[in-house]
């Protein structure tokens, strides 16, 4: 292209990027480009064309580069922008095509943010399905097993145990040391649920406390038995 020709370009340019453009050299120019279609609450984003043209402009494409200017564009997004970009110039090869590359660019930049939208959202609908999953489960419960069970029980049987030491422990400490040793005495003994769980088989004297009487039921039975037959052999006469 004749310079005379770029130069109609760039006056035409400066007409309708005012502010967003800036002239560099006689081949050299730059365009800031936002997205042609805000959104609201969308973080801000901008960038910078960069255009070189060459000596076979507009029969070759210009020389072509982005810049971020304002928020943060990696490098896989940058180049499928530029991938975009040259594929726009190749179609409008032989024509003046600056013009038709920025208004490009920021429809791209327009899909751009709505793509971080929707991805944001997405993820956002995630966290929450998942929490919801998460609480759901809480307060279902966890399915029991003889294994969990058994964990519980011990894990149960210790904090009572524990619990129960506490409160005897305190209750030592108001008592005299008669009263303590009275309640030691006592709380030795087995209760009649110790004894049953201990065996079932204890001999009779250790079922019994210090004192008491053995009574031999047999001997017992064996006298009720000879009075039934002393009863039975005695008859009475008429005259009686």
């Amino acid at each position: 292209m004749s310079s005379e020709a770029l130069l109609e370009e760039f006056e035409v340019l400066e007409s309708i990027y005012p502010e967003e453009l800036s002239k560099i050299s006689e081949r050299d120019i730059e365009i800031d480009a936002e997205p042609d279609d805000p959104i609201d609450g969308a973080e801000p984003l901008k960038l910078t064309l960069c255009v070189h043209y060459t000596d076979a402009y507009p029969d070759a494409l210009p020389e072509l580069s982005l810049r971020a200017v304002e928020g943060e564009v990696d490098d896989e997004e940058m180049e499928a922008v530029l991938e975009e970009l040259r594929a726009v110039g190749n179609d409008n090869i032989g024509m003046a095509m600056t013009f038709t590359l920025v208004s490009h660019l920021r429809e791209q930049l327009s899909r751009l943010v709505r793509t971080r939208i929707e991805r944001r959202q997405k993820e956002e609908r995630e966290k929450e399905r998942l929490a919801l999953e998460e609480e759901e489960a809480r307060t279902r419960g966890t399915p029991v097993t003889v294994e969990s069970f058994k964990a519980w029980k011990a894990a149960f049987d210790r904090e009572i145990a524990l619990k129960k030491a506490q409160e005897e422990e305190e209750k030592l400490k108001g008592m005299t040391p008669k009263e303590r040793e009275e309640w030691k005495r006592v709380g030795s003994r087995l209760t009649g649920r110790h004894l049953f769980e201990r065996g079932k088989g204890l001999e009779e004297d250790t079922l019994l406390e210090e004192g008491t009487v053995s009574v031999d039921f047999s001997q017992y039975e064996r006298t009720v038995i000879q009075e039934e037959e002393e009863a039975e052999g005695v008859t009475f006469s008429d005259s009686d």
